[in-house]
């Protein structure tokens, strides 16, 4: 007999060291807003999150929406 874990699935942000919050934010404002990559870093910077464009970038590839980047 096989025992069914009841767990809940692993958070998709458990590798980061930034909080899922941060992360939400971050691809939120990029996804929904017409801002570049720079200008998002630019923004968190102004409350004192100091983020990489770079890592914008990533997390937007990671965790963003699937579009063609026509549609942008």
């Amino acid at each position: 007999m096989s025992r069914k874990s009841s767990a809940a699935p692993p958070s998709p942000f458990r590798y980061f060291n930034s909080s899922p919050e941060v992360i939400r934010l971050v691809v939120m404002m990029y996804v929904k807003y017409p801002l570049s990559l720079r200008n998002v870093e630019d923004l968190l910077a102004e409350r004192g999150i100091d983020i990489c464009h770079e890592t914008v970038r990533f997390w937007r590839n990671r965790f963003g929406r699937r579009d063609p980047p026509e549609a942008r």
